[in-house]
């Protein structure tokens, strides 16, 4: 069995790949002060959970974007499972040509996604990924940056003393009545508008090619069913791009 890990701004989230199939995956909140131990603890009882053991895990592979996080996790895979993992990074072999001008400037995150899209639902294909910060990348193109719909909201209520927080979803109607109504539909339509005027403006530079569009992340189930550009949400894109880079890199 192969144990991917997804090291991201928020959560750090695990999958466990057993052959072609993903046998559980847990989620966990993102801390740089978790030692080792309490790293080792979480993954031993998610294991535990999904009717693993330590021994059953043949190898783990690491996706980071939080390098204060990695000296701990990495620790605690050597304790626990007494594997050294394989990481995510500059001179992994993908198959895939990274056209930007600094490739080591890439998110190691961003480069499984489009792993994962090209490799399951072929190219060319557009990756959205809706995290903590929402990207864009045309698979062997440049990628475009965007501000996250979860940070620009937690950004509208942290500097508003009287703005509630709210839940990120679809409201009933855009015609709110109350200050979170209000908040919910400025939110979900602002963000759905710009992430299809992306896409379009993708399609334009691209000069009209027809790409698949295929979207991922937490708060991508948010918006899979509310505009015909988007063509699939894969919510384990990343570890089935982990899969196919460590097939790939593996001895």
């Amino acid at each position: 069995m192969l144990v991917a890990v997804d090291i991201g701004n928020t959560n750090i989230v695990l999958g466990f790949l057993d052959g072609d199939t993903i046998a559980g995956t847990y989620r966990i909140t993102t801390k740089a002060n978790h030692t080792s131990d309490e790293y080792g603890l979480f993954l031993t009882e998610f294991l535990r959970m999904s009717g693993f053991q330590p021994s059953d895990v043949d190898d783990v592979i690491i996706c980071s974007v939080v390098p204060k996080v990695m000296h701990s996790f990495r620790s605690s895979i050597v304790k626990f499972l007494d594997i050294d993992p394989m990481v995510v990074g500059p001179g992994i072999k993908t198959g895939m040509n990274v056209r930007v001008d600094d490739p080591k400037s890439l998110g190691a995150d961003i480069l499984a996604d489009c792993a994962g899209a090209y490799y399951e639902y072929g190219g060319p294909v557009l990756v959205a990924d809706f995290g903590t910060a929402t990207t864009f990348t045309h698979v062997s193109d440049k990628g475009v940056v965007t501000t996250g719909i979860r940070a620009g909201a937690a950004a509208l209520w942290g500097d508003t003393a009287q703005l509630p927080e709210v839940e990120i979803t679809r409201p009933d109607t855009i015609l709110g009545t109350n200050t979170k109504t209000c908040m919910q539909a400025g939110l979900y339509y602002t963000f759905l508008g710009g992430v299809e005027r992306t896409i379009r403006q993708f399609r334009k530079e691209l000069g009209g090619e027809d790409f698949k569009v295929i979207t991922t992340g937490g708060l991508g189930r948010v918006f899979e069913n509310d505009t015909e550009l988007i063509d699939v949400y894969d919510p384990d894109l990343i570890f089935k791009g982990m899969a196919h880079i460590y097939s790939r890199n593996v001895k």
